[in-house]
């Protein structure tokens, strides 16, 4: 099996190559950074690419971004992301598509061998291999539903005129739509948000800080 190993760490880098090489596996390639990666998958079109999340220059999530990127540009070319954590959002992503030859692994199972050539092994045939962590975080976050997400289009484009300091006033004018009917859409985003009134805090400020953070 050809592969490309991208992990920053040259400890495990160097590690895995040497596991690797030692089951009769070639890595035609091993980058630090998801530039690199790019440009090495480019170059030998390898059956597998093995992924860090977390790549310079930023440590955040370059290798998962990197990972969606190959997987639109090089689709016969497998991809294994392995991470410390689960990073939700572009993990969501990543498996949002086609999920064949792909797969999203934790570190720690690195350590059990077999289980992790096995892994290789089924994303080189097509298969999908999923850390059963990164399904346990994944399952937790669609169930519990984004209060944000339940805002209908006009109650959104309110909450976004909220955040830019206006007024509701104002905001009937930007809008073109009458005072009352922003009031009624005001207490609806209080609504939906679970932001019951009470004289302790202002509800319009959590409201800001809430579509802020989303």
């Amino acid at each position: 099996m050809r592969l490309i190993l991208a992990d920053d760490a040259v400890l495990l880098r160097e590690g895995l190559i040497r596991l690797l090489e030692d089951a009769g596996h070639e890595v035609v390639a091993a980058t630090g950074d998801a530039e690199s990666l790019i440009a090495a998958v480019a170059e030998h079109q390898p059956e597998i690419a093995v992924v860090d999340v977390r790549m310079p220059p930023t440590h955040s999530n370059e290798g998962l971004r990197a990972a969606l990127e190959i997987r639109e540009r090089w689709p016969a070319v497998g991809v294994l992301v392995l991470s410390q954590y689960v990073e939700k959002t572009y993990a969501a992503k990543l498996l949002s598509g086609a999920t064949e030859g792909m797969g999203y692994l934790l570190k720690d199972r690195v350590s059990e061998v077999a289980d992790f050539l096995g892994s290789l092994e089924r994303i080189r045939e097509g298969g999908t291999v999923i850390d059963p962590e990164v399904v346990k975080q994944l399952l937790a976050r669609t169930t519990h539903v984004d209060p944000l997400r339940t805002l209908s289009e006009r109650e959104s484009e309110v909450l976004r005129q909220l955040a830019q300091g206006y007024t509701n006033t104002a905001i009937a004018t930007n809008l073109h739509i009458s005072l009352s009917t922003v009031e009624k859409h005001v207490n609806a985003i209080f609504d939906k948000l679970g932001l019951p009134a009470t004289p302790t805090y202002s509800r319009r400020v959590l409201a800001i800080l809430r579509h802020l953070d989303g």
